[in-house]
């Protein structure tokens, strides 16, 4: 239960931080010691609530033309993920997801580095939305769907608003599916309770900091140990 409560509290302690990456660090953290599997519907349940509390404080920055067609998109790849998840061999979904772990963190690397690459082409929009679904179904991290809100919004509080509309109306289908195939059980409930304080302590905690540091700086830091995470799953997956 241990390493539960330091990923929880590091996850969303980076989220107060950069508003990303809680998902990516929470399951990277997790990943050396339990399977997607069991990791996965905890960050659905432990997560859940935020989005939806971050999207009603929004909710004036709200637009339907952004939020219906990427949440589309976006079931279109996670429904077939989800049974991906429960069924494939956990080595290889492990080897996967450290995979998915580098280039999403090597994709946020770039915008940072470019920020004028925010605006988008339909098809890039259509094939990281249907993307985003597979790696939502699978690993619930939405960090990629941000490249496409991101093009479509006009400052922070809108597309934060809209994005976490779209975390909060994916996460909610994926719960229902969840529950629906049995990938939510009683411990997996249990263990998001225990932890869902310490999320609310990371939180803040983040939020807090964020006000006093280098906002760009801590992103890049944060990418630079997503990337090295990502290929430490890699390399002890190949290894065992």
């Amino acid at each position: 239960m241990l390493l539960w409560i330091i990923a929880a509290t590091a996850a969303y302690f980076v989220k107060g931080i950069c508003g990303f990456a809680n998902t990516l660090v929470f399951s990277s953290i997790l990943s050396f010691g339990k399977n997607n599997v069991n990791i996965t519907p905890v960050d659905l349940l432990v997560g859940y609530f935020s989005n939806g509390c971050l999207a009603w404080h929004g909710r004036k920055e709200i637009r339907a033309r952004i939020v219906l067609p990427l949440i589309l998109l976006t079931m279109v790849g996670s429904i077939p993920a989800i049974f991906f998840l429960k069924n494939a061999d956990a080595k290889i979904v492990k080897i996967i997801f450290g995979a998915v772990i580098i280039l999403v963190a090597i994709d946020l690397l770039h915008r940072e580095l470019n920020p004028e690459a925010g605006k988008r082409s339909k098809v890039f929009v259509i094939v990281t939305s249907i993307i985003s679904g597979l790696l939502f179904g699978a690993y619930g991290i939405g960090a990629l769907l941000s490249a496409c809100v991101s093009g479509m919004t006009n400052n922070k509080e809108s597309f934060k608003a809209n994005l976490c509309t779209i975390f909060f109306i994916e996460n909610t289908v994926r719960l229902i599916l969840y529950i629906a195939t049995d990938i939510i059980t009683k411990d997996t409930v249990f263990t998001s309770l225990v932890i869902l304080p310490f999320m609310a302590l990371g939180l803040g905690a983040g939020i807090l900091t964020g006000k006093h540091i280098d906002e760009k700086k801590t992103k890049l830091v944060v990418i630079v140990m997503l990337i090295i995470s990502g290929a430490a799953v890699i390399i002890n997956c190949l290894r065992a």
